[in-house]
C-alpha cells in the first residue's frame, strides 16, 4: 500500500505530461522579413481606424459636423499606409474624457489630507 501511494502521484504526473504533450502542437517560430512585418502593422492600423470610424458616437459626431460618414470612409480607404499610421497614432493620443474627474478627485483628496495634517490652510478661509 505504501509503495502504491508513492508510485501513484508520479505515474499520474507522467501520464498527464505525456498526454498534454501529445495533444498540443509544438510551437514553431520563424524569421519574417521587414516587408511582411510592415504589411501586418499596416493591416492592423487600417482595421483599428475602420473600427474607430464604425463606432456610433463617431458617426454621430461626423453627421453633426456636416460630414457624410460614408464619404469619410471612402476617403480613409484611399489614404496611404503612412497616413493611416499617422491617423491611428492621433486616434490613440485622444483623451478619453473621464480622466478629468479622476484628476479633480485626486486633487481634492490631496487637499483634504494636507488640510487635516496642517500643512495648508485652504478650507478655513472659505
Amino acid at each position: 500500500m505504501k509503495k502504491m501511494v508513492k508510485i501513484f502521484p508520479m505515474t499520474l504526473f507522467i501520464s498527464v505530461f505525456v498526454l498534454t504533450s501529445i495533444m498540443l502542437p509544438a510551437a514553431q517560430a520563424k524569421v519574417i522579413g521587414t516587408g511582411e512585418y510592415l504589411q501586418q502593422q499596416n493591416h492592423s492600423a487600417r482595421s483599428d481606424v475602420d473600427a474607430f470610424m464604425a463606432r456610433d458616437d463617431v458617426r454621430k459626431q461626423l453627421v453633426e459636423m456636416g460630414v457624410n460618414p460614408d464619404d469619410a470612409a471612402k476617403r480613409i480607404a484611399n489614404l496611404s499606409d503612412a497616413e493611416i499610421n499617422q491617423l491611428q497614432k492621433s486616434i490613440d493620443d485622444l483623451p478619453a474624457g473621464s480622466n478629468v474627474f479622476a484628476v479633480l478627485g485626486v486633487v481634492l483628496v490631496v487637499l483634504i489630507v494636507l488640510e487635516l495634517v496642517g500643512v495648508t490652510d485652504i478650507f478655513t478661509r472659505m
